[in-house]
């Protein structure tokens, strides 16, 4: 079996529990995703299934959107609800006008801190197994992206406001560290309630199946016909049609020049991925680079049908 699971990841569960969960019900051993989901969050995780999971850098850098409850109030040790709580603060006092004032500043490239419980890693270990260890570490901020943020509806006038913010953002981004900052901007402690993914690149939650119905499918033996393609899945980068010449020095991962495909390259950027197809099939994905003597030519990098 191989190809991309849509799994509707429920609250509780690690990423990695439902890769393996994954292995269990499909019986392959080659399993993996394509971005942690916090165990305490839901929604969408996309799950590579076989030799696709080689594949798994052309997904990482797609956009991810995010339901997430802000709790203003009261900050805790993991920004969200789960943790325990460091601060508390007046909130009564929030309205919609002041939180709807301060969002312009989180819009567009921002640093944050990753949270201290996370899977980043600092030196060499995961900063949630230097947690645990009780180790102090000081992380430094790094650069992410807000593509868009807006309020979509809130509670006011109690001790512990409640507002439902629908967050786009880029690989990296920590919801939960967006929820404090915006917190600290009002003057007011504050944690994620609860997270839900609701995209992870061109995969939706609407288009997403719980672990029950995929199980049900495979009591059917329709398992399989859940699976996206690589070729679909990976519709966001742009397709190079491949002569028929130049197929053979494809599937064997040769470099291919102007000649071997239909239609002009030299226009795509250096460094960018392409698809590499001939008619329907999906052959490889491959990067522009352009040598010393300015000729663009296509590298694949992942090369998906090998056969001869």
């Amino acid at each position: 079996m191989e190809g991309i699971l849509n799994v509707l990841k429920p609250p509780g569960m690690t990423s990695h529990d439902v890769v393996d969960w994954v292995r269990g019900l499909t019986g392959v051993k080659k399993v993996g995703h394509t971005g942690t989901l916090d165990p305490g969050a839901g929604g969408v995780l996309v799950v590579l299934v076989g030799r696709v999971t080689r594949a798994a850098q052309f997904f990482v850098t797609e956009e991810k959107e995010y339901l997430a409850e802000a709790v203003f109030g009261a900050e805790t040790d993991t920004q969200d609800a789960f943790g325990r709580i460091v601060v508390r603060g007046e909130a009564s006092h929030l309205t919609p006008e002041d939180v709807a004032g301060i969002l312009p500043r989180f819009r567009g490239e921002i640093t944050q801190v990753p949270p201290l419980v996370s899977a980043v890693h600092h030196g060499g270990k995961r900063l949630y197994d230097l947690a645990r260890a009780g180790q102090a570490v000081e992380v430094p901020p790094r650069t992410v992206e807000i593509r868009s943020l807006e309020m979509i509806r809130g509670e006011w006038g109690t001790k512990a406001p409640r507002v439902l913010f629908r967050v786009c953002c880029s690989k990296g981004t920590y919801v939960r560290a967006l929820i404090t900052d915006i917190g600290k901007a009002l003057g007011c402690p504050a944690h994620l309630g609860f997270l839900l993914r609701t995209r992870a690149g061109g995969f939706t939650i609407t288009s997403s199946s719980t672990l029950e119905e995929f199980a049900a499918l495979k009591a059917e033996g329709n398992l399989e016909r859940a699976c996206v393609n690589i070729g679909d899945a990976l519709a966001h980068l742009p397709a190079v049609e491949v002569k028929d010449s130049a197929i053979k020095a494809v599937r064997s991962g040769s470099r291919v020049y102007p000649a071997g495909v239909a239609g002009e390259i030299e226009e795509l950027n250096p460094g960018v991925f392409v698809r590499l197809v001939a008619g329907a099939d999906f052959l490889a994905v491959a990067r522009v680079d352009c040598p010393e003597n300015g000729r663009t030519i296509l590298k694949p990098v992942w090369v998906h049908s090998v056969q001869v």
